[in-house]
């Protein structure tokens, strides 16, 4: 059972996420607009986020590609890929390689 949207993301599901989707901390963070030491206390489980940051870091994780697990029937918590590791290791290659856009009339 995925988890809903709703539901706060957990320090321990956040540290998973992280090595699943192949993203160091200081990137999570900042894209999430949270200090680094901030994110790394709520990891070890020595700190705490506000809701709107625990959506914001929910999200960020979601767009590399991780998928929250609710709690099921005793199964516990979780997360998952929703793209096999070459797929990120893929989509982490194209991430900033924007480049200025031109057109595309072949």
């Amino acid at each position: 059972m995925v988890e809903p949207a709703d539901h706060p993301v957990t320090g321990a599901q956040c540290r998973a996420a992280r090595a699943l989707v192949e993203w160091p901390r200081d990137h999570v963070a900042g894209q999430a607009r949270i200090p680094v030491a901030a994110l790394a206390d709520f990891e070890a489980g020595t700190g705490a986020l506000d809701d709107e940051a625990l959506r914001r870091l929910r999200q960020v994780l979601e767009s590399g590609g991780a998928v929250f697990i609710a709690e099921n029937g005793g199964g516990g918590i979780g997360v998952r890929l929703r793209f096999s590791s070459g797929d990120v290791r893929v989509l982490n290659k194209w991430e900033g390689e924007g480049g200025q856009v031109g057109d595309d009339d072949v």
